[in-house]
């Protein structure tokens, strides 16, 4: 296919930002991660009439991914969404979230690493959907190593983190159970590194860039 939005979803220990950070380089495109979402909206502090106004959001939005890029720092582990949406403002927050995404989708040329946002935008015309994965041993040794952590601590911590975004996605999509067809490519990064997998995705999106 010929796409102008590449979303990625991920579990974590999965090296899916490397992956993700490759890709967007090699196209030239934005790399808009989770973290930077979520740190724009609330950074933004923005208040419930905000998001009732459709044109003041947009505006602010807009200006956000102005002024808002990513350091390019891979991280095994970030907070789970769940986390990231559990204060009082948490309504509010996931309004900013969404006109995000959908700001990211109406703007194109991206590699939207962000709130299962192939989910969001499955309907769109020009998205890939990306499932990046790893069998739960290689993401808790891959998560050990990046924080320092024993294993079992670690399998601990992706267990949480695991049964956060299963709620986050029940809650925000009404998706009770994620599974592979909700996604147009499903990677294993098991034995394929990061590399192997940003060359699968540019490959199924139908972008052929030489390595630099």
């Amino acid at each position: 296919m010929d796409c102008t939005l590449v979303c990625i979803s991920s579990d974590d220990g999965a090296d899916a930002f490397t992956a993700a950070a490759e890709v967007a380089e090699r196209l030239g495109w934005s790399l808009v991660d989770e973290d930077i979402v979520s740190r724009a909206a609330d950074e933004a502090g923005v208040t419930p009439d905000v998001i009732a106004d459709v044109e003041r959001r947009k505006s602010l939005v807009e200006r956000l991914l102005d002024n808002v890029s990513t350091s390019g720092a891979s991280m095994a582990y970030v907070p789970s969404l769940a986390e990231s949406l559990s204060s009082p403002r948490s309504d509010v927050l996931r309004g900013m979230i969404r006109s995000v995404i959908e700001e990211v989708a109406a703007r194109g040329s991206a590699v939207l690493v962000a709130h299962a946002a192939s989910l969001a935008l499955g309907e769109r015309d020009g998205v890939l959907r990306v499932l990046i994965t790893a069998s739960p041993a290689t993401r808790a040794r891959r998560v050990a190593a990046e924080l320092d952590l024993d294993e079992k601590e670690a399998s601990r911590m992706l267990g949480r983190s695991e049964a956060n975004r299963a709620d986050y996605i029940k809650r925000f999509y009404g998706v009770a159970d994620e599974s592979p067809v909700h996604y147009d490519l499903v990677i294993n990064t098991d034995r394929l590194s990061a590399g192997d997998a940003a060359e699968l995705i540019l490959q199924a999106a139908g972008k052929t860039v030489q390595s630099a």
